[in-house]
């Protein structure tokens, strides 16, 4: 039986017009379909993760080929091969908003009761700033999580908003159908 191969492609580097295009260019040279993909512009900087999909020649000459064209465009690039790649359940999203003081913890304390639940975090922004009356370290955050469509929605809010009350922080989750 014939198998499609798979690979992660992670790339980093200084954002210049034409990157997407030129990847994207060499991803069809080599015969491999983009299954997935996420990028991002953070300041001056571009990083893109993508997931291909081909024969085990066509991902061979991937893994040969991108590399060149990220060292030709001064970009860092990771591959790793995979296998079942499964896209991201989009049946239940929810928003997660936090607000308050900027505690050390936070993240990993809402993202392990997100984990508890089988809630995958696919997206997170923080915003951090001083508070002009009292000078304390503010911040503001914001997660998306796809969370099982079976999951007892009413009970994560509950415990979700013991975890908030006992970190003196404000929040929210948000179902994003």
């Amino acid at each position: 039986m014939y198998m499609n191969q798979q690979l992660i492609v992670m790339i980093l580097g200084a954002n210049k017009v034409g990157i997407l295009s030129e990847l994207a260019n060499i991803v069809s040279e080599t015969q491999c379909n983009i299954l997935d993909s996420r990028q991002a512009i953070y300041g001056q900087d571009f990083s893109l993760t993508m997931i291909l999909e081909g024969s085990q020649t066509a991902i061979t000459k991937a893994e040969i080929k991108i590399p060149q064209v990220c060292q030709r465009l001064d970009l860092l690039s990771m591959m790793k091969r995979t296998k079942r790649h499964c896209k991201q359940n989009l049946e239940h999203l929810v928003d997660v908003h936090i607000s308050g003081k900027d505690t050390p913890g936070v993240i990993h304390k809402v993202s392990s009761l997100l984990a508890q639940r089988s809630a995958a975090v696919s997206a997170l922004r923080q915003y951090t700033f001083k508070d002009k009356e009292s000078d304390a370290d503010m911040m503001k955050v914001k997660l998306v999580a796809s969370v099982p469509i079976e999951q007892d929605m009413a009970s994560l809010n509950a415990q979700f908003s013991e975890l908030m009350e006992s970190l003196s922080l404000v929040g929210k989750i948000t179902e994003n159908h």
